[in-house]
């Protein structure tokens, strides 16, 4: 309703995870630090906790997008169940057969350790990750607690993640329950974001969906930080009626009044109501203070009671001072490009190819510091001209439908530079800068361990250990679709765009697929498919999802496709 109002694409604030909005605050990335932690350590709890739509979800999720290839997991979601029942859960997760008659916790904890065992054998690790895992009886935790003696003579076999609300810590330092507590190996508490961050939170979300100018004022932040408690998903739902509130009455920023409003509608607990109980006890400590004032008037020698005055004077001019130098921090406006210092040892240009680092002094820290929103759509121009395409103006985000019109699909997801390296693909990288806003860049070559970035307007040449620190894994990157467009194909469609898969697949295995009717997805095509599937790493399911499409392009050596190698590693 109110999208075209402030020229918006999308909902910025919608409450459903899209790996799109991602924010990594300072606190995210050390609760990611402390679960990929716990991926590499031989053993034992690793215990996550944070209260209600603080972000521990979205951390599990970047966690599973960041899974070594060596590693298998067992995600339980739904912790409210008996002993036999998680650990049966547990096998289903990690493909384990056991017999459907089996009603004995042993029987499946001794199937369970054999699978382990292999697994071991294997060079493969296993982590179980309990989500809302406050909601675990006492008895269940102990079976869990058991899991963990499972183990060789040099290690453990299962690492165990618990994510939970503030629950599951005051569950842990029972007393019955402390020899699990010792057993956890890395603890993290998942705190609220700050008032900065939560300001760097909304602008990336209204960056997300094209917005150019500020739609929040400083007033309304305040406002909705103090509302929210830097909670993440509360933030949301008043951004959300803060904006709809602003669009019915015609404004076209959101200031306080207009947070105050929409907090009513929304909060459970009336901001208004909470507003009057502050005022209560500070209206009686007032009265008291008047009292005591006037005693003091009374009883007290004048120049003692000047002196007193004197003396509080320096602390109210001193609190002046820090309010004044806070405004004038919160002034500047990091989404604003003329209140940016342009990078000034980069030579910038219109030209790709004439692009070129200068002075080795700037660092590419300085150059994300100076980042600003005009930082998005530049990205998303230099990953469209590598495919032949002019992304004008005039299209707004999401860019991934417009690049539908020319057969070109998105893939939106979390890797590492191997997986880079794998689809050899021009890419779009979001790198976090140190207040948390995430800036995309333009990832043109990739040539061992030297990059080419393209940030903003300038080409930047660095080495892959210098933009790890900044790289969480988010990538964006086009591929070319089917003709019809069609995607998850799978035995038994029928169609062209089968026969295209077909054909595809025999030029990328240099042989010819037998088929009584080529449009047919029949046996021999997913026979041909897995395999291709199973020689490229990719999950052999036979189905072609994006990533096996992407694989097949490559392998095919379709013209115009852009490489994200240079030639000579070809």
């Amino acid at each position: 309703m109110y999208l075209k109002h402030f020229d918006l694409s999308e909902r910025p604030f919608s409450i459903t995870p899209d790996p799109r909005f991602l924010y990594m605050s300072a606190r995210h990335r050390e609760a990611l630090a402390h679960l990929l932690y716990g991926l590499g350590e031989g053993g034992g709890f690793v215990q996550l906790t944070g209260e209600v739509g603080t972000g521990k979800t979205t951390i599990c999720r970047c966690l599973l997008e960041q899974v070594p290839e060596n590693v298998d997991i067992a995600m339980v979601l739904n912790p409210k169940v008996t002993a036999m029942e998680l650990i049966a859960t547990v096998c289903d997760e990690l493909g384990v057969s056991y017999p459907p008659a089996c009603s004995s916790i042993k029987g499946l904890v001794d199937i369970l350790n054999r699978y382990l065992l292999d697994a071991f054998a294997r060079g493969r690790r296993t982590v179980l990750i309990i989500d809302e895992a406050q909601n675990l009886s006492a008895d269940v935790l102990e079976q869990v607690r058991l899991l963990t003696n499972l183990e060789t003579a040099t290690r453990k076999l299962l690492q165990i993640i618990l994510i939970g609300q503030p629950e599951l810590r005051t569950l842990l330092a029972r007393d019955d329950m402390r020899q699990l507590s010792q057993r956890v190996t890395a603890r993290y508490h998942l705190e609220p974001i700050s008032r900065e961050e939560t300001d760097a939170y909304i602008r990336h979300r209204l960056q997300i969906c094209g917005a150019s100018k500020t739609i929040f004022d400083k007033r309304a932040v305040d406002r909705i930080h103090e509302l929210s408690g830097g909670i993440p998903r509360l933030i949301n739902v008043l951004c959300d009626r803060a904006l709809l509130g602003a669009y019915v009455e015609g404004r076209s920023q959101v200031d306080g009044k207009v947070v105050r409003k929409a907090a009513r509608e929304v909060l459970a607990d009336d901001p208004s109501s909470r507003k009057t109980s502050w005022l209560l006890p500070v209206m009686g400590g007032g009265v008291l203070v008047l009292v005591l004032a006037f005693l003091a008037w009374q009883y007290l020698p004048w120049p003692i009671a000047a002196k007193s005055s004197q003396d509080s004077v320096p602390g109210i001019t001193e609190l002046s001072q820090g309010s004044m130098e806070m405004a004038a921090a919160v002034a500047a406006d990091p989404f604003d490009p003329e209140a940016q210092p342009a990078p000034a040892a980069v030579v910038t240009g219109a030209d790709q190819e004439s692009r070129a680092t200068a002075a080795p002094a700037v660092t590419l820290e300085s150059l994300l510091e100076s980042a600003n929103g005009t930082w998005y759509r530049a990205a998303w121009k230099e990953l469209f001209t590598a495919w032949g395409v002019e992304l004008p103006l005039s299209v707004k985000p999401d860019f991934c439908v417009y690049a539908r019109q020319y057969g070109l699909l998105c893939l939106v997801e979390q890797g590492n530079w191997n997986t880079l390296r794998q689809f050899n693909r021009p890419a779009v990288l979001n790198l976090t800068v140190a207040d948390g806003r995430r800036m995309p860049v333009f990832l043109r070559h990739l040539d061992g361990s030297q990059v080419e970035l393209v940030m903003g307007d300038s080409l930047y040449r660095t080495t892959i250990e210098q933009v790890s620190p900044f790289w969480y894994g988010d990538y964006a990157l086009l591929l070319q679709a089917t003709p019809g467009g069609r995607l998850y194909l799978k035995m038994g469609d029928r169609g062209p765009d089968v026969s295209w898969i077909r054909h595809q697949l025999e030029i990328a295995e240099g042989v010819q697929i037998p088929a009584a009717d080529a449009d047919l997805f029949d046996f021999q095509l997913q026979k041909r498919l897995l395999e291709f599937q199973r020689r490229h790493g990719l999950i052999a399911d036979g189905i072609v999802g994006k990533n096996t499409l992407i694989q097949l392009n490559s392998s095919a050596r379709r013209e115009g496709v852009p490489v994200l190698q240079l030639a000579h590693q070809d």
